[in-house]
């Protein structure tokens, strides 16, 4: 009985061992095309630097605009008060009912905060401005009123909820007149949307043209390498077989692409924080570029690895067909 179990056993192994071998001459031909296509763009250093920097360029400029939008995006200060509103209550309306409208509208689902300022603290903030304080002290009382100052949820925040915010504030008893920058507010919303659509547009232009640059590219290296294709059809090599060292070659473009617009980007960034660091001090402001992060830069090189590959497999499905013996 055990010489039957044996026999199998060794009939099991032998059906194995093809598809090991088949497994390990595919993984043999990937180590050796990407080991071959990358010892090929060292052997032409300019042309493949020159490749590579066409393809970091394109890929810099739509990497900075987006870091750029988040770094405006992330100001906080100029946006929360541009979407502010200013309560002025009536002058005979007393702290308690000025209290009492702060409780009642931090409840609402559209106020996300609701801060009061006193009339004394109000006059204690413009006495510390100099250009009034000369004024304010032949003031025999304090005529300001109090404040309510909401800030809406960032679900309300566009231009016709605020307005309907706003007149619902004025309908309430004791408040005198309410304060909404909207024209501000709009115009902020529009340069982020005109700035947002811009980008966009230009990243698929640019993208289109990098996954051209590498289609040509490669293009050329399957001309130059005509013969050796002819060859490997000859003896029988599949397509496969043929466009994989193409297909790496678009790879390690997309790679060295990659890296250089990660540089790019970070030297850019550097050269323009200083400037950028004194504008904002004069106004007061603590704005700051957002340069790439691990997450930035994990996506800027996929996606410069997936375009390279993307022009490589353009070219080699349009061209690599017309190389075909004779």
């Amino acid at each position: 009985m055990a010489e039957p179990r044996q026999q199998t056993s060794r009939g099991a192994g032998s059906a194995r061992t093809p598809l090991r071998d088949q497994f390990h001459s595919w993984f043999s031909h990937h180590r050796r095309s990407a080991r071959d296509s990358a010892q090929r763009l060292r052997n032409t250093p300019l042309s493949s630097l020159m490749t590579g920097l066409v393809m970091g360029i394109a890929l810099a400029l739509p990497t900075a605009l987006f870091l750029i939008m988040g770094s405006i995006q992330q100001i906080g200060g100029g946006w929360e008060q541009a979407g502010r509103l200013s309560v002025y209550l009536t002058p005979e309306t007393g702290m308690e009912r000025a209290a009492e409208l702060a409780g009642r509208w931090s409840g609402n689902a559209a106020v996300g905060d609701v801060t009061v300022i006193s009339r004394d603290e109000a006059m204690e903030t413009m006495r510390s401005n100099e250009t009034l304080s000369g004024t304010l002290g032949f003031l025999e009382d304090n005529p300001l009123p109090h404040t309510l100052v909401l800030t809406p949820d960032r679900s309300y925040r566009e231009a016709a909820a605020l307005e309907d915010l706003a007149e619902r504030l004025r309908q309430a008893t004791g408040v005198d007149q309410v304060k909404l920058d909207l024209a501000w507010l709009q115009r902020l919303n529009a340069m982020a949307d005109v700035l947002g659509r811009a980008t966009q547009v230009l990243s698929l232009l640019l993208v289109a043209g990098v996954v051209l640059v590498i289609s040509n590219t490669v293009r050329l290296a399957i001309e130059s390498r005509r013969r050796e294709i002819i060859v490997a059809r000859l003896v029988g090599g599949t397509d496969s077989f043929v466009r994989r060292p193409f297909l790496y070659t678009g790879v390690w473009y997309g790679a060295l692409g990659g890296v250089l617009a990660w540089w790019l980007v970070e030297v850019a960034f550097w050269w323009l924080s200083g400037p950028v660091g004194r504008l904002a001090e004069l106004y007061n402001s603590g704005f700051k570029l957002q340069r790439p992060g691990p997450d930035e830069v994990v996506l800027l090189l996929g996606s410069a690895l997936v375009l390279g590959w993307l022009g490589a497999w353009w070219a080699v499905h349009r061209h690599l067909r017309a190389v075909e013996p004779d």
